[in-house]
């Protein structure tokens, strides 16, 4: 699987790169399944763990085997339209809220776009008006981390 661009079936992925970002932020393994029970997405966290699964596998036989390594299964709805589950498979210790896993991603994007606003937003699929936001939101300053590791989230 290309990292982010493709499902583990080689298809093109349906999610944003700021959707990727924030799986990807995740301390615990994130596997999302569609409605059919194949597998869209899996972070990496969960690729590492599950290097010797088959994650082309059907989700029928792929979830028994990872609820004993302790994953929690949840229905991933909007309204009454059911759109898959999502597995979430223990991780070492991280971020626990969106806010956090949000931030972390895009600290990490600024820091591989040597904090270009511009470049990052494009890469993350937001606006610049967005990501200048976010960044005032977190109390991250274009100067770098220095700020950031010493402010608290609003």
């Amino acid at each position: 699987m290309t990292e982010g661009s493709t499902t583990t079936t080689g298809q093109p992925s349906v999610f944003s790169p700021l959707a990727r970002a924030l799986l990807d932020g995740f301390s615990e393994g994130v596997i999302v399944f569609d409605a059919q029970g194949r597998v869209m997405y899996a972070n990496q966290q969960a690729r590492e763990a599950l290097k010797a699964f088959d994650l082309s596998a059907d989700a029928r036989d792929l979830l028994p085997q990872l609820s004993a390594l302790g994953g929690r299964l949840r229905p991933l709805r909007i309204g009454q339209l059911e759109l898959g589950e999502a597995m979430f498979i223990p991780g070492v210790a991280g971020p626990a809220t969106l806010a956090e896993r949000e931030k972390e991603a895009i600290v990490k994007m600024l820091d591989a776009n040597s904090w270009k606003l511009a470049d990052t937003a494009r890469h993350l699929g937001i606006s610049r008006t967005t990501l200048w936001r976010r960044l005032k939101a977190y109390g991250l300053h274009r100067d770098g981390r220095t700020k950031w590791a010493h402010s608290s989230p609003r």
